[in-house]
């Protein structure tokens, strides 16, 4: 058996990845799927798109491959995290579209919450802040709001979980309804001290227990795949939510190691060993990876706008044609000019997470173009990441810790934005061979489980750098540019 399937399945997309024995991508499959926007601020995906275009890719990824099935010995999942499937335990329906982490209609049930006294104890068991982002009100909302759906729930027909929970119960057939530590732990139900669902916490959102999944190690049995999908049972037995996936395919197995991946979005994890941290900076306290019962921790910080300013250059004020033109525009801009973007379109993340906070732009010419706005859009994804990074360090502080970023997603791919990111963090910045690391993470988790991939010390040995961007910016000119992106973020939050 040489293969190892990762299935990756996306806000936009569903994919398929077949890695090879030494892991080398050997196929991918994609599949778009269509978002749903049926309110403002609602953001929702038919379940069966998920369902359908995971499972076409993953037959698609074995034709275009060109491998008998025989040849695969396990299945890794990686996922969207915190969106929310309900479906019913018997017809295997679900009860309402799955609710997109992205959503905010539960905003008023997080407020209440909050302006009752509840978010110390639910930051305390979770590492989580009371925020619509993540699962539990989310799965509250469908419960309140489908006729007869809390009742169905007591009475143990209907099933919760996470994207992860609901293709493994698709894939084999109803027999398993599990989940991994990693997703379990951005539900805001799951007690990431004691490894177990919050009673309390479902008690006060009224979610019955008998809902939610079992929770199992990101490298664990999560059960075999029907037969008839493949054409025979296949083990699934690697899970992980994305970011912590993509962690793990950065070998950030380390206390004091740090990746950020850039997608639309940026999310930034610092390895903090076998400790919670609890954050004094409105980070969140996470679950990196579990093994063997035993949980790493981990501190993780969002950026909402990272990639998305880009396409916003692109899309919006049409300056670009291609996001592939933004680097050069950067490289020609006036160094005269010291135009700074506030990319604030739906609000700051962390540190601020200010969610009334809306973009700006500081430090106009007559003479302020295209280029000017390149290089403001790239230095932005930079100056929002050392905010992250400094509140990590404020909160907690590796002995001796390597201070090296490992990057990865579509805008690490641009050379001028990695090298501001290494000048304005003043730090070094590396860059992996293979920047597929979010499905890497789950091929890993499945082939070491199954005995074809080496062990963790095994696979960091495995990880190869294909470029280390080093700071080149001296101390004054960073001092200074960093700054006036803390004056422009003020600004905006006064705005």
């Amino acid at each position: 058996m040489r293969y190892v399937l990762a299935i990756d399945q996306g806000t936009t997309s569903s994919r398929a990845i077949l890695f090879d024995e030494t892991l080398k991508v050997t196929a991918i499959a994609q599949e778009e799927f269509a978002q749903h926007y049926p309110a403002s601020g609602w953001v929702e995906h038919d379940v069966s798109d998920l369902w359908t275009t995971v499972a076409a890719t993953c037959r698609g990824v074995i034709e275009k491959a060109g491998i008998d099935t025989a040849d695969i010995a396990s299945i890794g999942i990686t996922n969207q995290r915190e969106t929310v499937v309900v479906w019913d335990k018997d017809t295997g329906q679900p009860i309402h579209r799955a609710i997109v982490w992205q959503d905010r209609r539960t905003a008023a049930i997080t407020t209440e919450l909050r302006e009752a006294g509840h978010e110390d104890m639910v930051t305390d068991r979770t590492g989580l802040l009371l925020d619509p982002y993540f699962s539990a009100s989310k799965l509250k909302w469908i419960l309140d709001e489908v006729d007869g759906g809390r009742e169905k729930a007591r009475a143990g027909k209907l099933l919760f979980g996470t994207v992860d929970s609901f293709l493994i119960w698709k894939l084999t057939g109803g027999r398993s309804h599990v989940t991994d530590a990693t997703n379990a732990c951005r539900t805001m139900l799951y007690d990431i001290r004691k490894g177990r669902w919050s009673t309390s916490i479902a008690k006060l959102l009224d979610i019955p227990m008998e809902m939610l999944p079992e929770v199992h190690d990101c490298a664990a049995e999560f059960g075999v795949t029907r037969s008839d999908l493949f054409g025979r049972e296949i083990p699934i037995q690697g899970v992980a939510g994305d970011q912590q996936a993509a962690t793990i395919g950065q070998a950030c197995f380390k206390p004091g190691m740090l990746k950020s991946t850039y997608g639309t979005g940026c999310f930034a994890l610092l390895n903090t060993g076998d400790e919670p941290v609890r954050s004094e900076n409105r980070l969140l306290s996470t679950i990196a990876y579990q093994f063997e019962g035993k949980p790493t921790y981990a501190l993780e910080g969002s950026i909402f706008v990272a990639g998305a300013v880009v396409q916003w250059l692109r899309d919006g004020l049409k300056m670009i044609r291609d996001a592939k033109e933004t680097q050069p525009l950067a490289e020609r801009a006036d160094d005269t000019q010291n135009v700074v973007l506030v990319p604030a379109f739906v609000g700051l993340g962390a540190p601020y997470w200010n969610a009334e906070c809306r973009g700006a732009v500081f430090g106009l010419t007559r003479n302020s173009g295209p280029e000017e706005f390149a290089r403001a859009a790239l230095e932005s994804v930079g100056y929002q990441t050392r905010d992250l990074i400094e509140a990590m360090h404020a909160d907690w502080q590796a002995p001796g810790g390597d201070a090296t970023l490992r990057v990865d997603g579509g805008l690490s791919a641009s050379d001028w934005a990695m090298q501001f990111l290494s000048d304005i963090i003043g730090a070094a910045v590396d860059r992996p061979q293979v920047l597929e690391t979010t499905a890497m993470g789950a091929a890993w988790l499945a082939g070491m489980k199954a005995g074809v991939y080496p062990d963790m010390d095994g696979f960091a040995d495995m990880w190869e750098r294909e470029r280390q961007f080093t700071p080149d910016m001296d101390d004054a000119t960073r001092d200074r540019k960093y700054d006036a992106w803390k004056r422009a973020v003020a600004a905006a939050q006064q705005f």
